[in-house]
């Protein structure tokens, strides 16, 4: 750029400011939620182009993980109650192939099956309200966390089983399915609510590489084309918005022990 550009493009964005100034001078816009202008979008500030894609990813992952903790808890229940079985020994296979796929290779082998060679859902694309739209990308996210949750319920549940008061509850006559879901899957939920923090936020960096692959709309795709294109500010937002929310997870995660476990609530 000529100088006298250059020049006018510093004083712009405060970066003719000494280091320390300029850092106070975020973190002043921050405490008013502020998060600066965007290199890129120059027209828009980065408060703005987290607004409009937060909604999205929030929805993505709020979907995947519902979709983890529904068939992966009831492929552990499953596995759990005939241990040793073929059954058993075939999710657990299945599980864990799917701890070992990264979702950068799921989610482009879910485009080439169900969009390219049999064409019944979308490559890509992110409308409002439309299933068709939403199931590839929540299967591609939810599959690590699926096979996650399904292996640690079944060693939970196990554990759970073998427990002196289910022996006692057998003995007493009761069904298998009342004694799995009233005795023992309540202590076998721990170490799946345990990962619960560490998914969430799996599911969330997860989502950078699923919202690129799938052209969705989510601060992910943002994040990816920031770094692309050097938008510092919109990097650091996408960064901050992303670490907020793990915070928040892990400390939701945290007040939901004691509805599970009474040892851990206050006394």
């Amino acid at each position: 750029l000529p100088p006298e550009i250059e020049a006018a493009m510093q004083a712009r964005y405060h970066l003719d400011e000494p280091l320390w100034q300029q850092y106070f001078r975020y973190m002043g816009g921050l405490l008013r939620g502020d998060l600066g202008p965007s290199f890129q979008y120059e027209e828009r500030t980065v408060a703005e182009l987290i607004g409009n894609g937060l909604p999205v990813s929030l929805q993505l992952g709020a979907l995947s993980l519902l979709l983890a903790l529904i068939v992966g808890g009831a492929l552990g229940i499953v596995a759990a109650r005939h241990p040793g079985s073929l059954r058993d020994r075939w999710l657990s296979n299945l599980s864990l192939v799917g701890v070992s796929l990264p979702n950068y290779v799921v989610a482009p082998l879910l485009v080439l099956l169900f969009s390219i060679a049999l064409g019944w859902l979308p490559a890509g694309g992110w409308r409002e309200n439309t299933v068709s739209d939403m199931v590839l990308p929540v299967i591609a996210l939810s599959l690590p966390q699926i096979a996650y949750i399904a292996r640690l319920l079944r060693g939970g549940l196990l554990e759970a089983l073998a427990a002196p008061y289910v022996r006692t509850a057998r003995a007493k006559g009761l069904p298998e399915r009342l004694i799995v879901l009233r005795h023992a899957l309540r202590p076998a939920l721990i170490p799946v609510l345990s990962h619960l923090g560490p998914a969430a936020a799996g599911i969330l960096t997860g989502s950078v590489v699923v919202e690129q692959v799938f052209s969705i709309p989510g601060i992910g795709r943002y994040f990816v084309l920031a770094a692309l294109n050097r938008d510092y500010t919109l990097v650091l937002g996408v960064v901050l918005v992303y670490g907020s929310l793990i915070i928040v997870s892990n400390f939701l995660v945290d007040l939901l022990y004691g509805s599970i476990d009474p040892r851990m609530r206050p006394r």
